[in-house]
């Protein structure tokens, strides 16, 4: 206990509070794990064969405009053509999640453009610069857009926008004060604009400074090839795992960063160390015989995380279902059966499921519409609490999210920005026995779907008189021995014989029918 007072005094952090981020790079994948106390907090893939373009610049050529769907496509070398909606070809109005700050001595563009502008601005055949907000998921192709953005560490750099702004998250008066004195005196290019991020809370003007000089040379060396290569093609990739880990993931906050391969820590240091001096001393190489996720026990959160069933502390659990149009996560109480206070026993399961949805969502990589099922709650007050908890604990989402309270049905819906394939989608792969179902035939539905299946067969060949059928062992099992009287009666229906025959390669719910006689396959 004074050895934790001697930390708290000294601002040093207890034993089990530290956040690390722990990276394995493999041959085929490169795996990043934000650790918080131990905890997995954020999880990150990128695999060579899926590598992300989200965030990568374009130089695209107009192939086609839709009139009807207000949206164009653009060639980008890509295999399928990208998708612009006409309301992103046109300047962005502020986000949501940014406060705009008008600079001082600045004059706005008056000049504004409408949707009714956009087949002139860009007819097919025409260049236009553009920059993926969103991968390409399933058969879709990407998702771009005009507004281009360059994010560096403490800034995000508009090339074409003229309106500054400063994060929201950023909720002390003074701090937002402070940065908008820092946001006047930096010496931004007329008709371009900068937005200070979350991280920057707190930091020297220098480092803002530092930020935009090396933004700046990045959007020039993006002009030069802009004005040098044909379209269709690359100006920008978004930068790899390492890179982005550098700049989004690496606050005062990390304790340390462990990575087990020598070259990408010493790549680290190079980054880190144009940034901060001090903050290459967080990054340590592993080079020990067990595997880092197994040392650090990731590979155990990451399997229990990602089961359909995700149990609660309180001994509730989740369960979580992924379809193509929205997510299902329902809140049931389980184990919690709690004592004579039913309704503190749901809230208290209700409040402990809105904090580990919001970690499930940023584990899972989950994007669009997600309906949340809570456990029903008569009291409005404890809607709102569970309301409150959830939207407290997605505020350290990076991706944008929209909640609604919960609705007179009981169900609270939400979405969250969807910029490339979940986790689950780019880990499994359809399961080739279920077909994606996640269910099978149970052996009695086999039982019955076999024998309508001998009762058409005889029906429609009456010559035939010796059945075979060919079946998994598990469903054979079944008709031995609960269903033999059946069977039996069959072969007296219809004056046969019937012989069973198990396959092992057979699938549980395949079967075939042969005449015994010749071999002959019959349907």
């Amino acid at each position: 206990m004074i050895l934790d007072s001697i930390r708290g005094f000294f601002g040093f952090k207890k034993k089990g509070d530290e956040k690390e981020i722990i990276i394995s790079c493999e041959r085929l994948e490169r795996r990043i794990a934000l650790l918080e106390g131990g905890r997995l907090e954020e999880f990150s893939i990128e695999r060579d064969s899926d590598r992300q373009i989200s965030g990568s610049i374009y130089k695209g050529k107009v192939k086609n405009l839709e009139p009807g769907l207000k949206a164009m496509f653009v060639d980008i070398g890509l295999e399928k053509n990208a998708f612009l909606h006409y309301w992103d070809a046109i300047p962005a109005a502020p986000d949501a999640g940014i406060e705009t700050i008008e600079r001082e001595g600045r004059r706005r563009n008056q000049k504004k453009i409408t949707v009714g502008d956009i087949p002139r601005l860009y007819p097919p055949g025409s260049d236009i610069i553009v920059q993926v907000t969103k991968g390409p998921i399933g058969t879709k192709g990407p998702r771009i857009t005009t507004n281009i953005s360059l994010p560096g560490r403490y800034l995000v750099l508009m090339p074409f926008s003229d309106q500054c702004g400063i994060s929201r998250k950023i909720e002390d008066p003074k701090e937002r004060q402070r940065l908008r004195r820092i946001l006047n005196e930096l010496d931004i290019p007329d008709g371009m604009a900068v937005i200070m991020r979350t991280v920057g809370e707190g930091q020297k003007a220098r480092f803002f400074v530092r930020d935009l000089a090396m933004l700046l040379d990045q959007w020039r060396t993006i002009e030069q090839k802009m004005e040098a290569v044909p379209a269709p093609n690359l100006l920008l990739s978004e930068p790899d795992i390492i890179e982005r880990t550098v700049r989004d993931f690496l606050t005062d906050e990390i304790d340390r960063i462990v990575i087990d391969d020598e070259k990408a820590a010493d790549r680290m240091k190079n980054l880190i160390g144009a940034i901060s001096k001090r903050s290459q001393k967080k990054i340590r190489f592993y080079n020990e015989a067990t595997p880092i996720f197994e040392k650090f026990q990731v590979d155990k959160q990451i399997d229990s995380a990602f089961r359909r069933q995700v149990w609660l502390n309180c001994g509730g659990y989740l369960v979580i279902d992924e379809t193509e149009a929205l997510v299902a996560i329902d809140v049931n109480t389980g184990r919690n059966k709690g004592g004579k206070d039913q309704d503190r026993t749901i809230l208290q399961t209700n409040l402990e499921a809105a904090e580990e949805i919001a970690r499930q969502l940023r584990l899972r990589n989950i994007g669009g519409l997600v309906v949340l099922d809570f456990i029903d709650m008569k009291n409005r007050r404890d809607q709102q609490a569970v309301y409150n908890k959830l939207k407290e604990n997605i505020r350290r989402d990076k991706a944008k999210t929209h909640i609604l309270p919960i609705s007179p049905l009981g169900l609270m819906e939400m979405t969250r920005q969807r910029v490339q394939e979940s986790v689950s989608r780019t880990v499994f792969m359809e399961c080739p026995h279920c077909k994606g179902k996640g269910i099978i035939k149970s052996p009695e539905t086999m039982s019955v779907e076999i024998q309508r299946g001998i009762t058409r067969v005889m029906r429609m060949h009456p010559g035939v008189h010796e059945l075979r059928i060919q079946v998994n062992p598990q469903v054979l099992d079944r008709l031995k021995k609960e269903d033999e009287e059946l069977l039996v009666e069959l072969e007296r229906r219809f004056q046969g014989r019937l012989s069973f025959r198990p396959d092992p390669k057979f699938h549980f719910e395949e079967f075939k029918l042969f005449n015994a006689v010749n071999d002959e396959e019959l349907t």
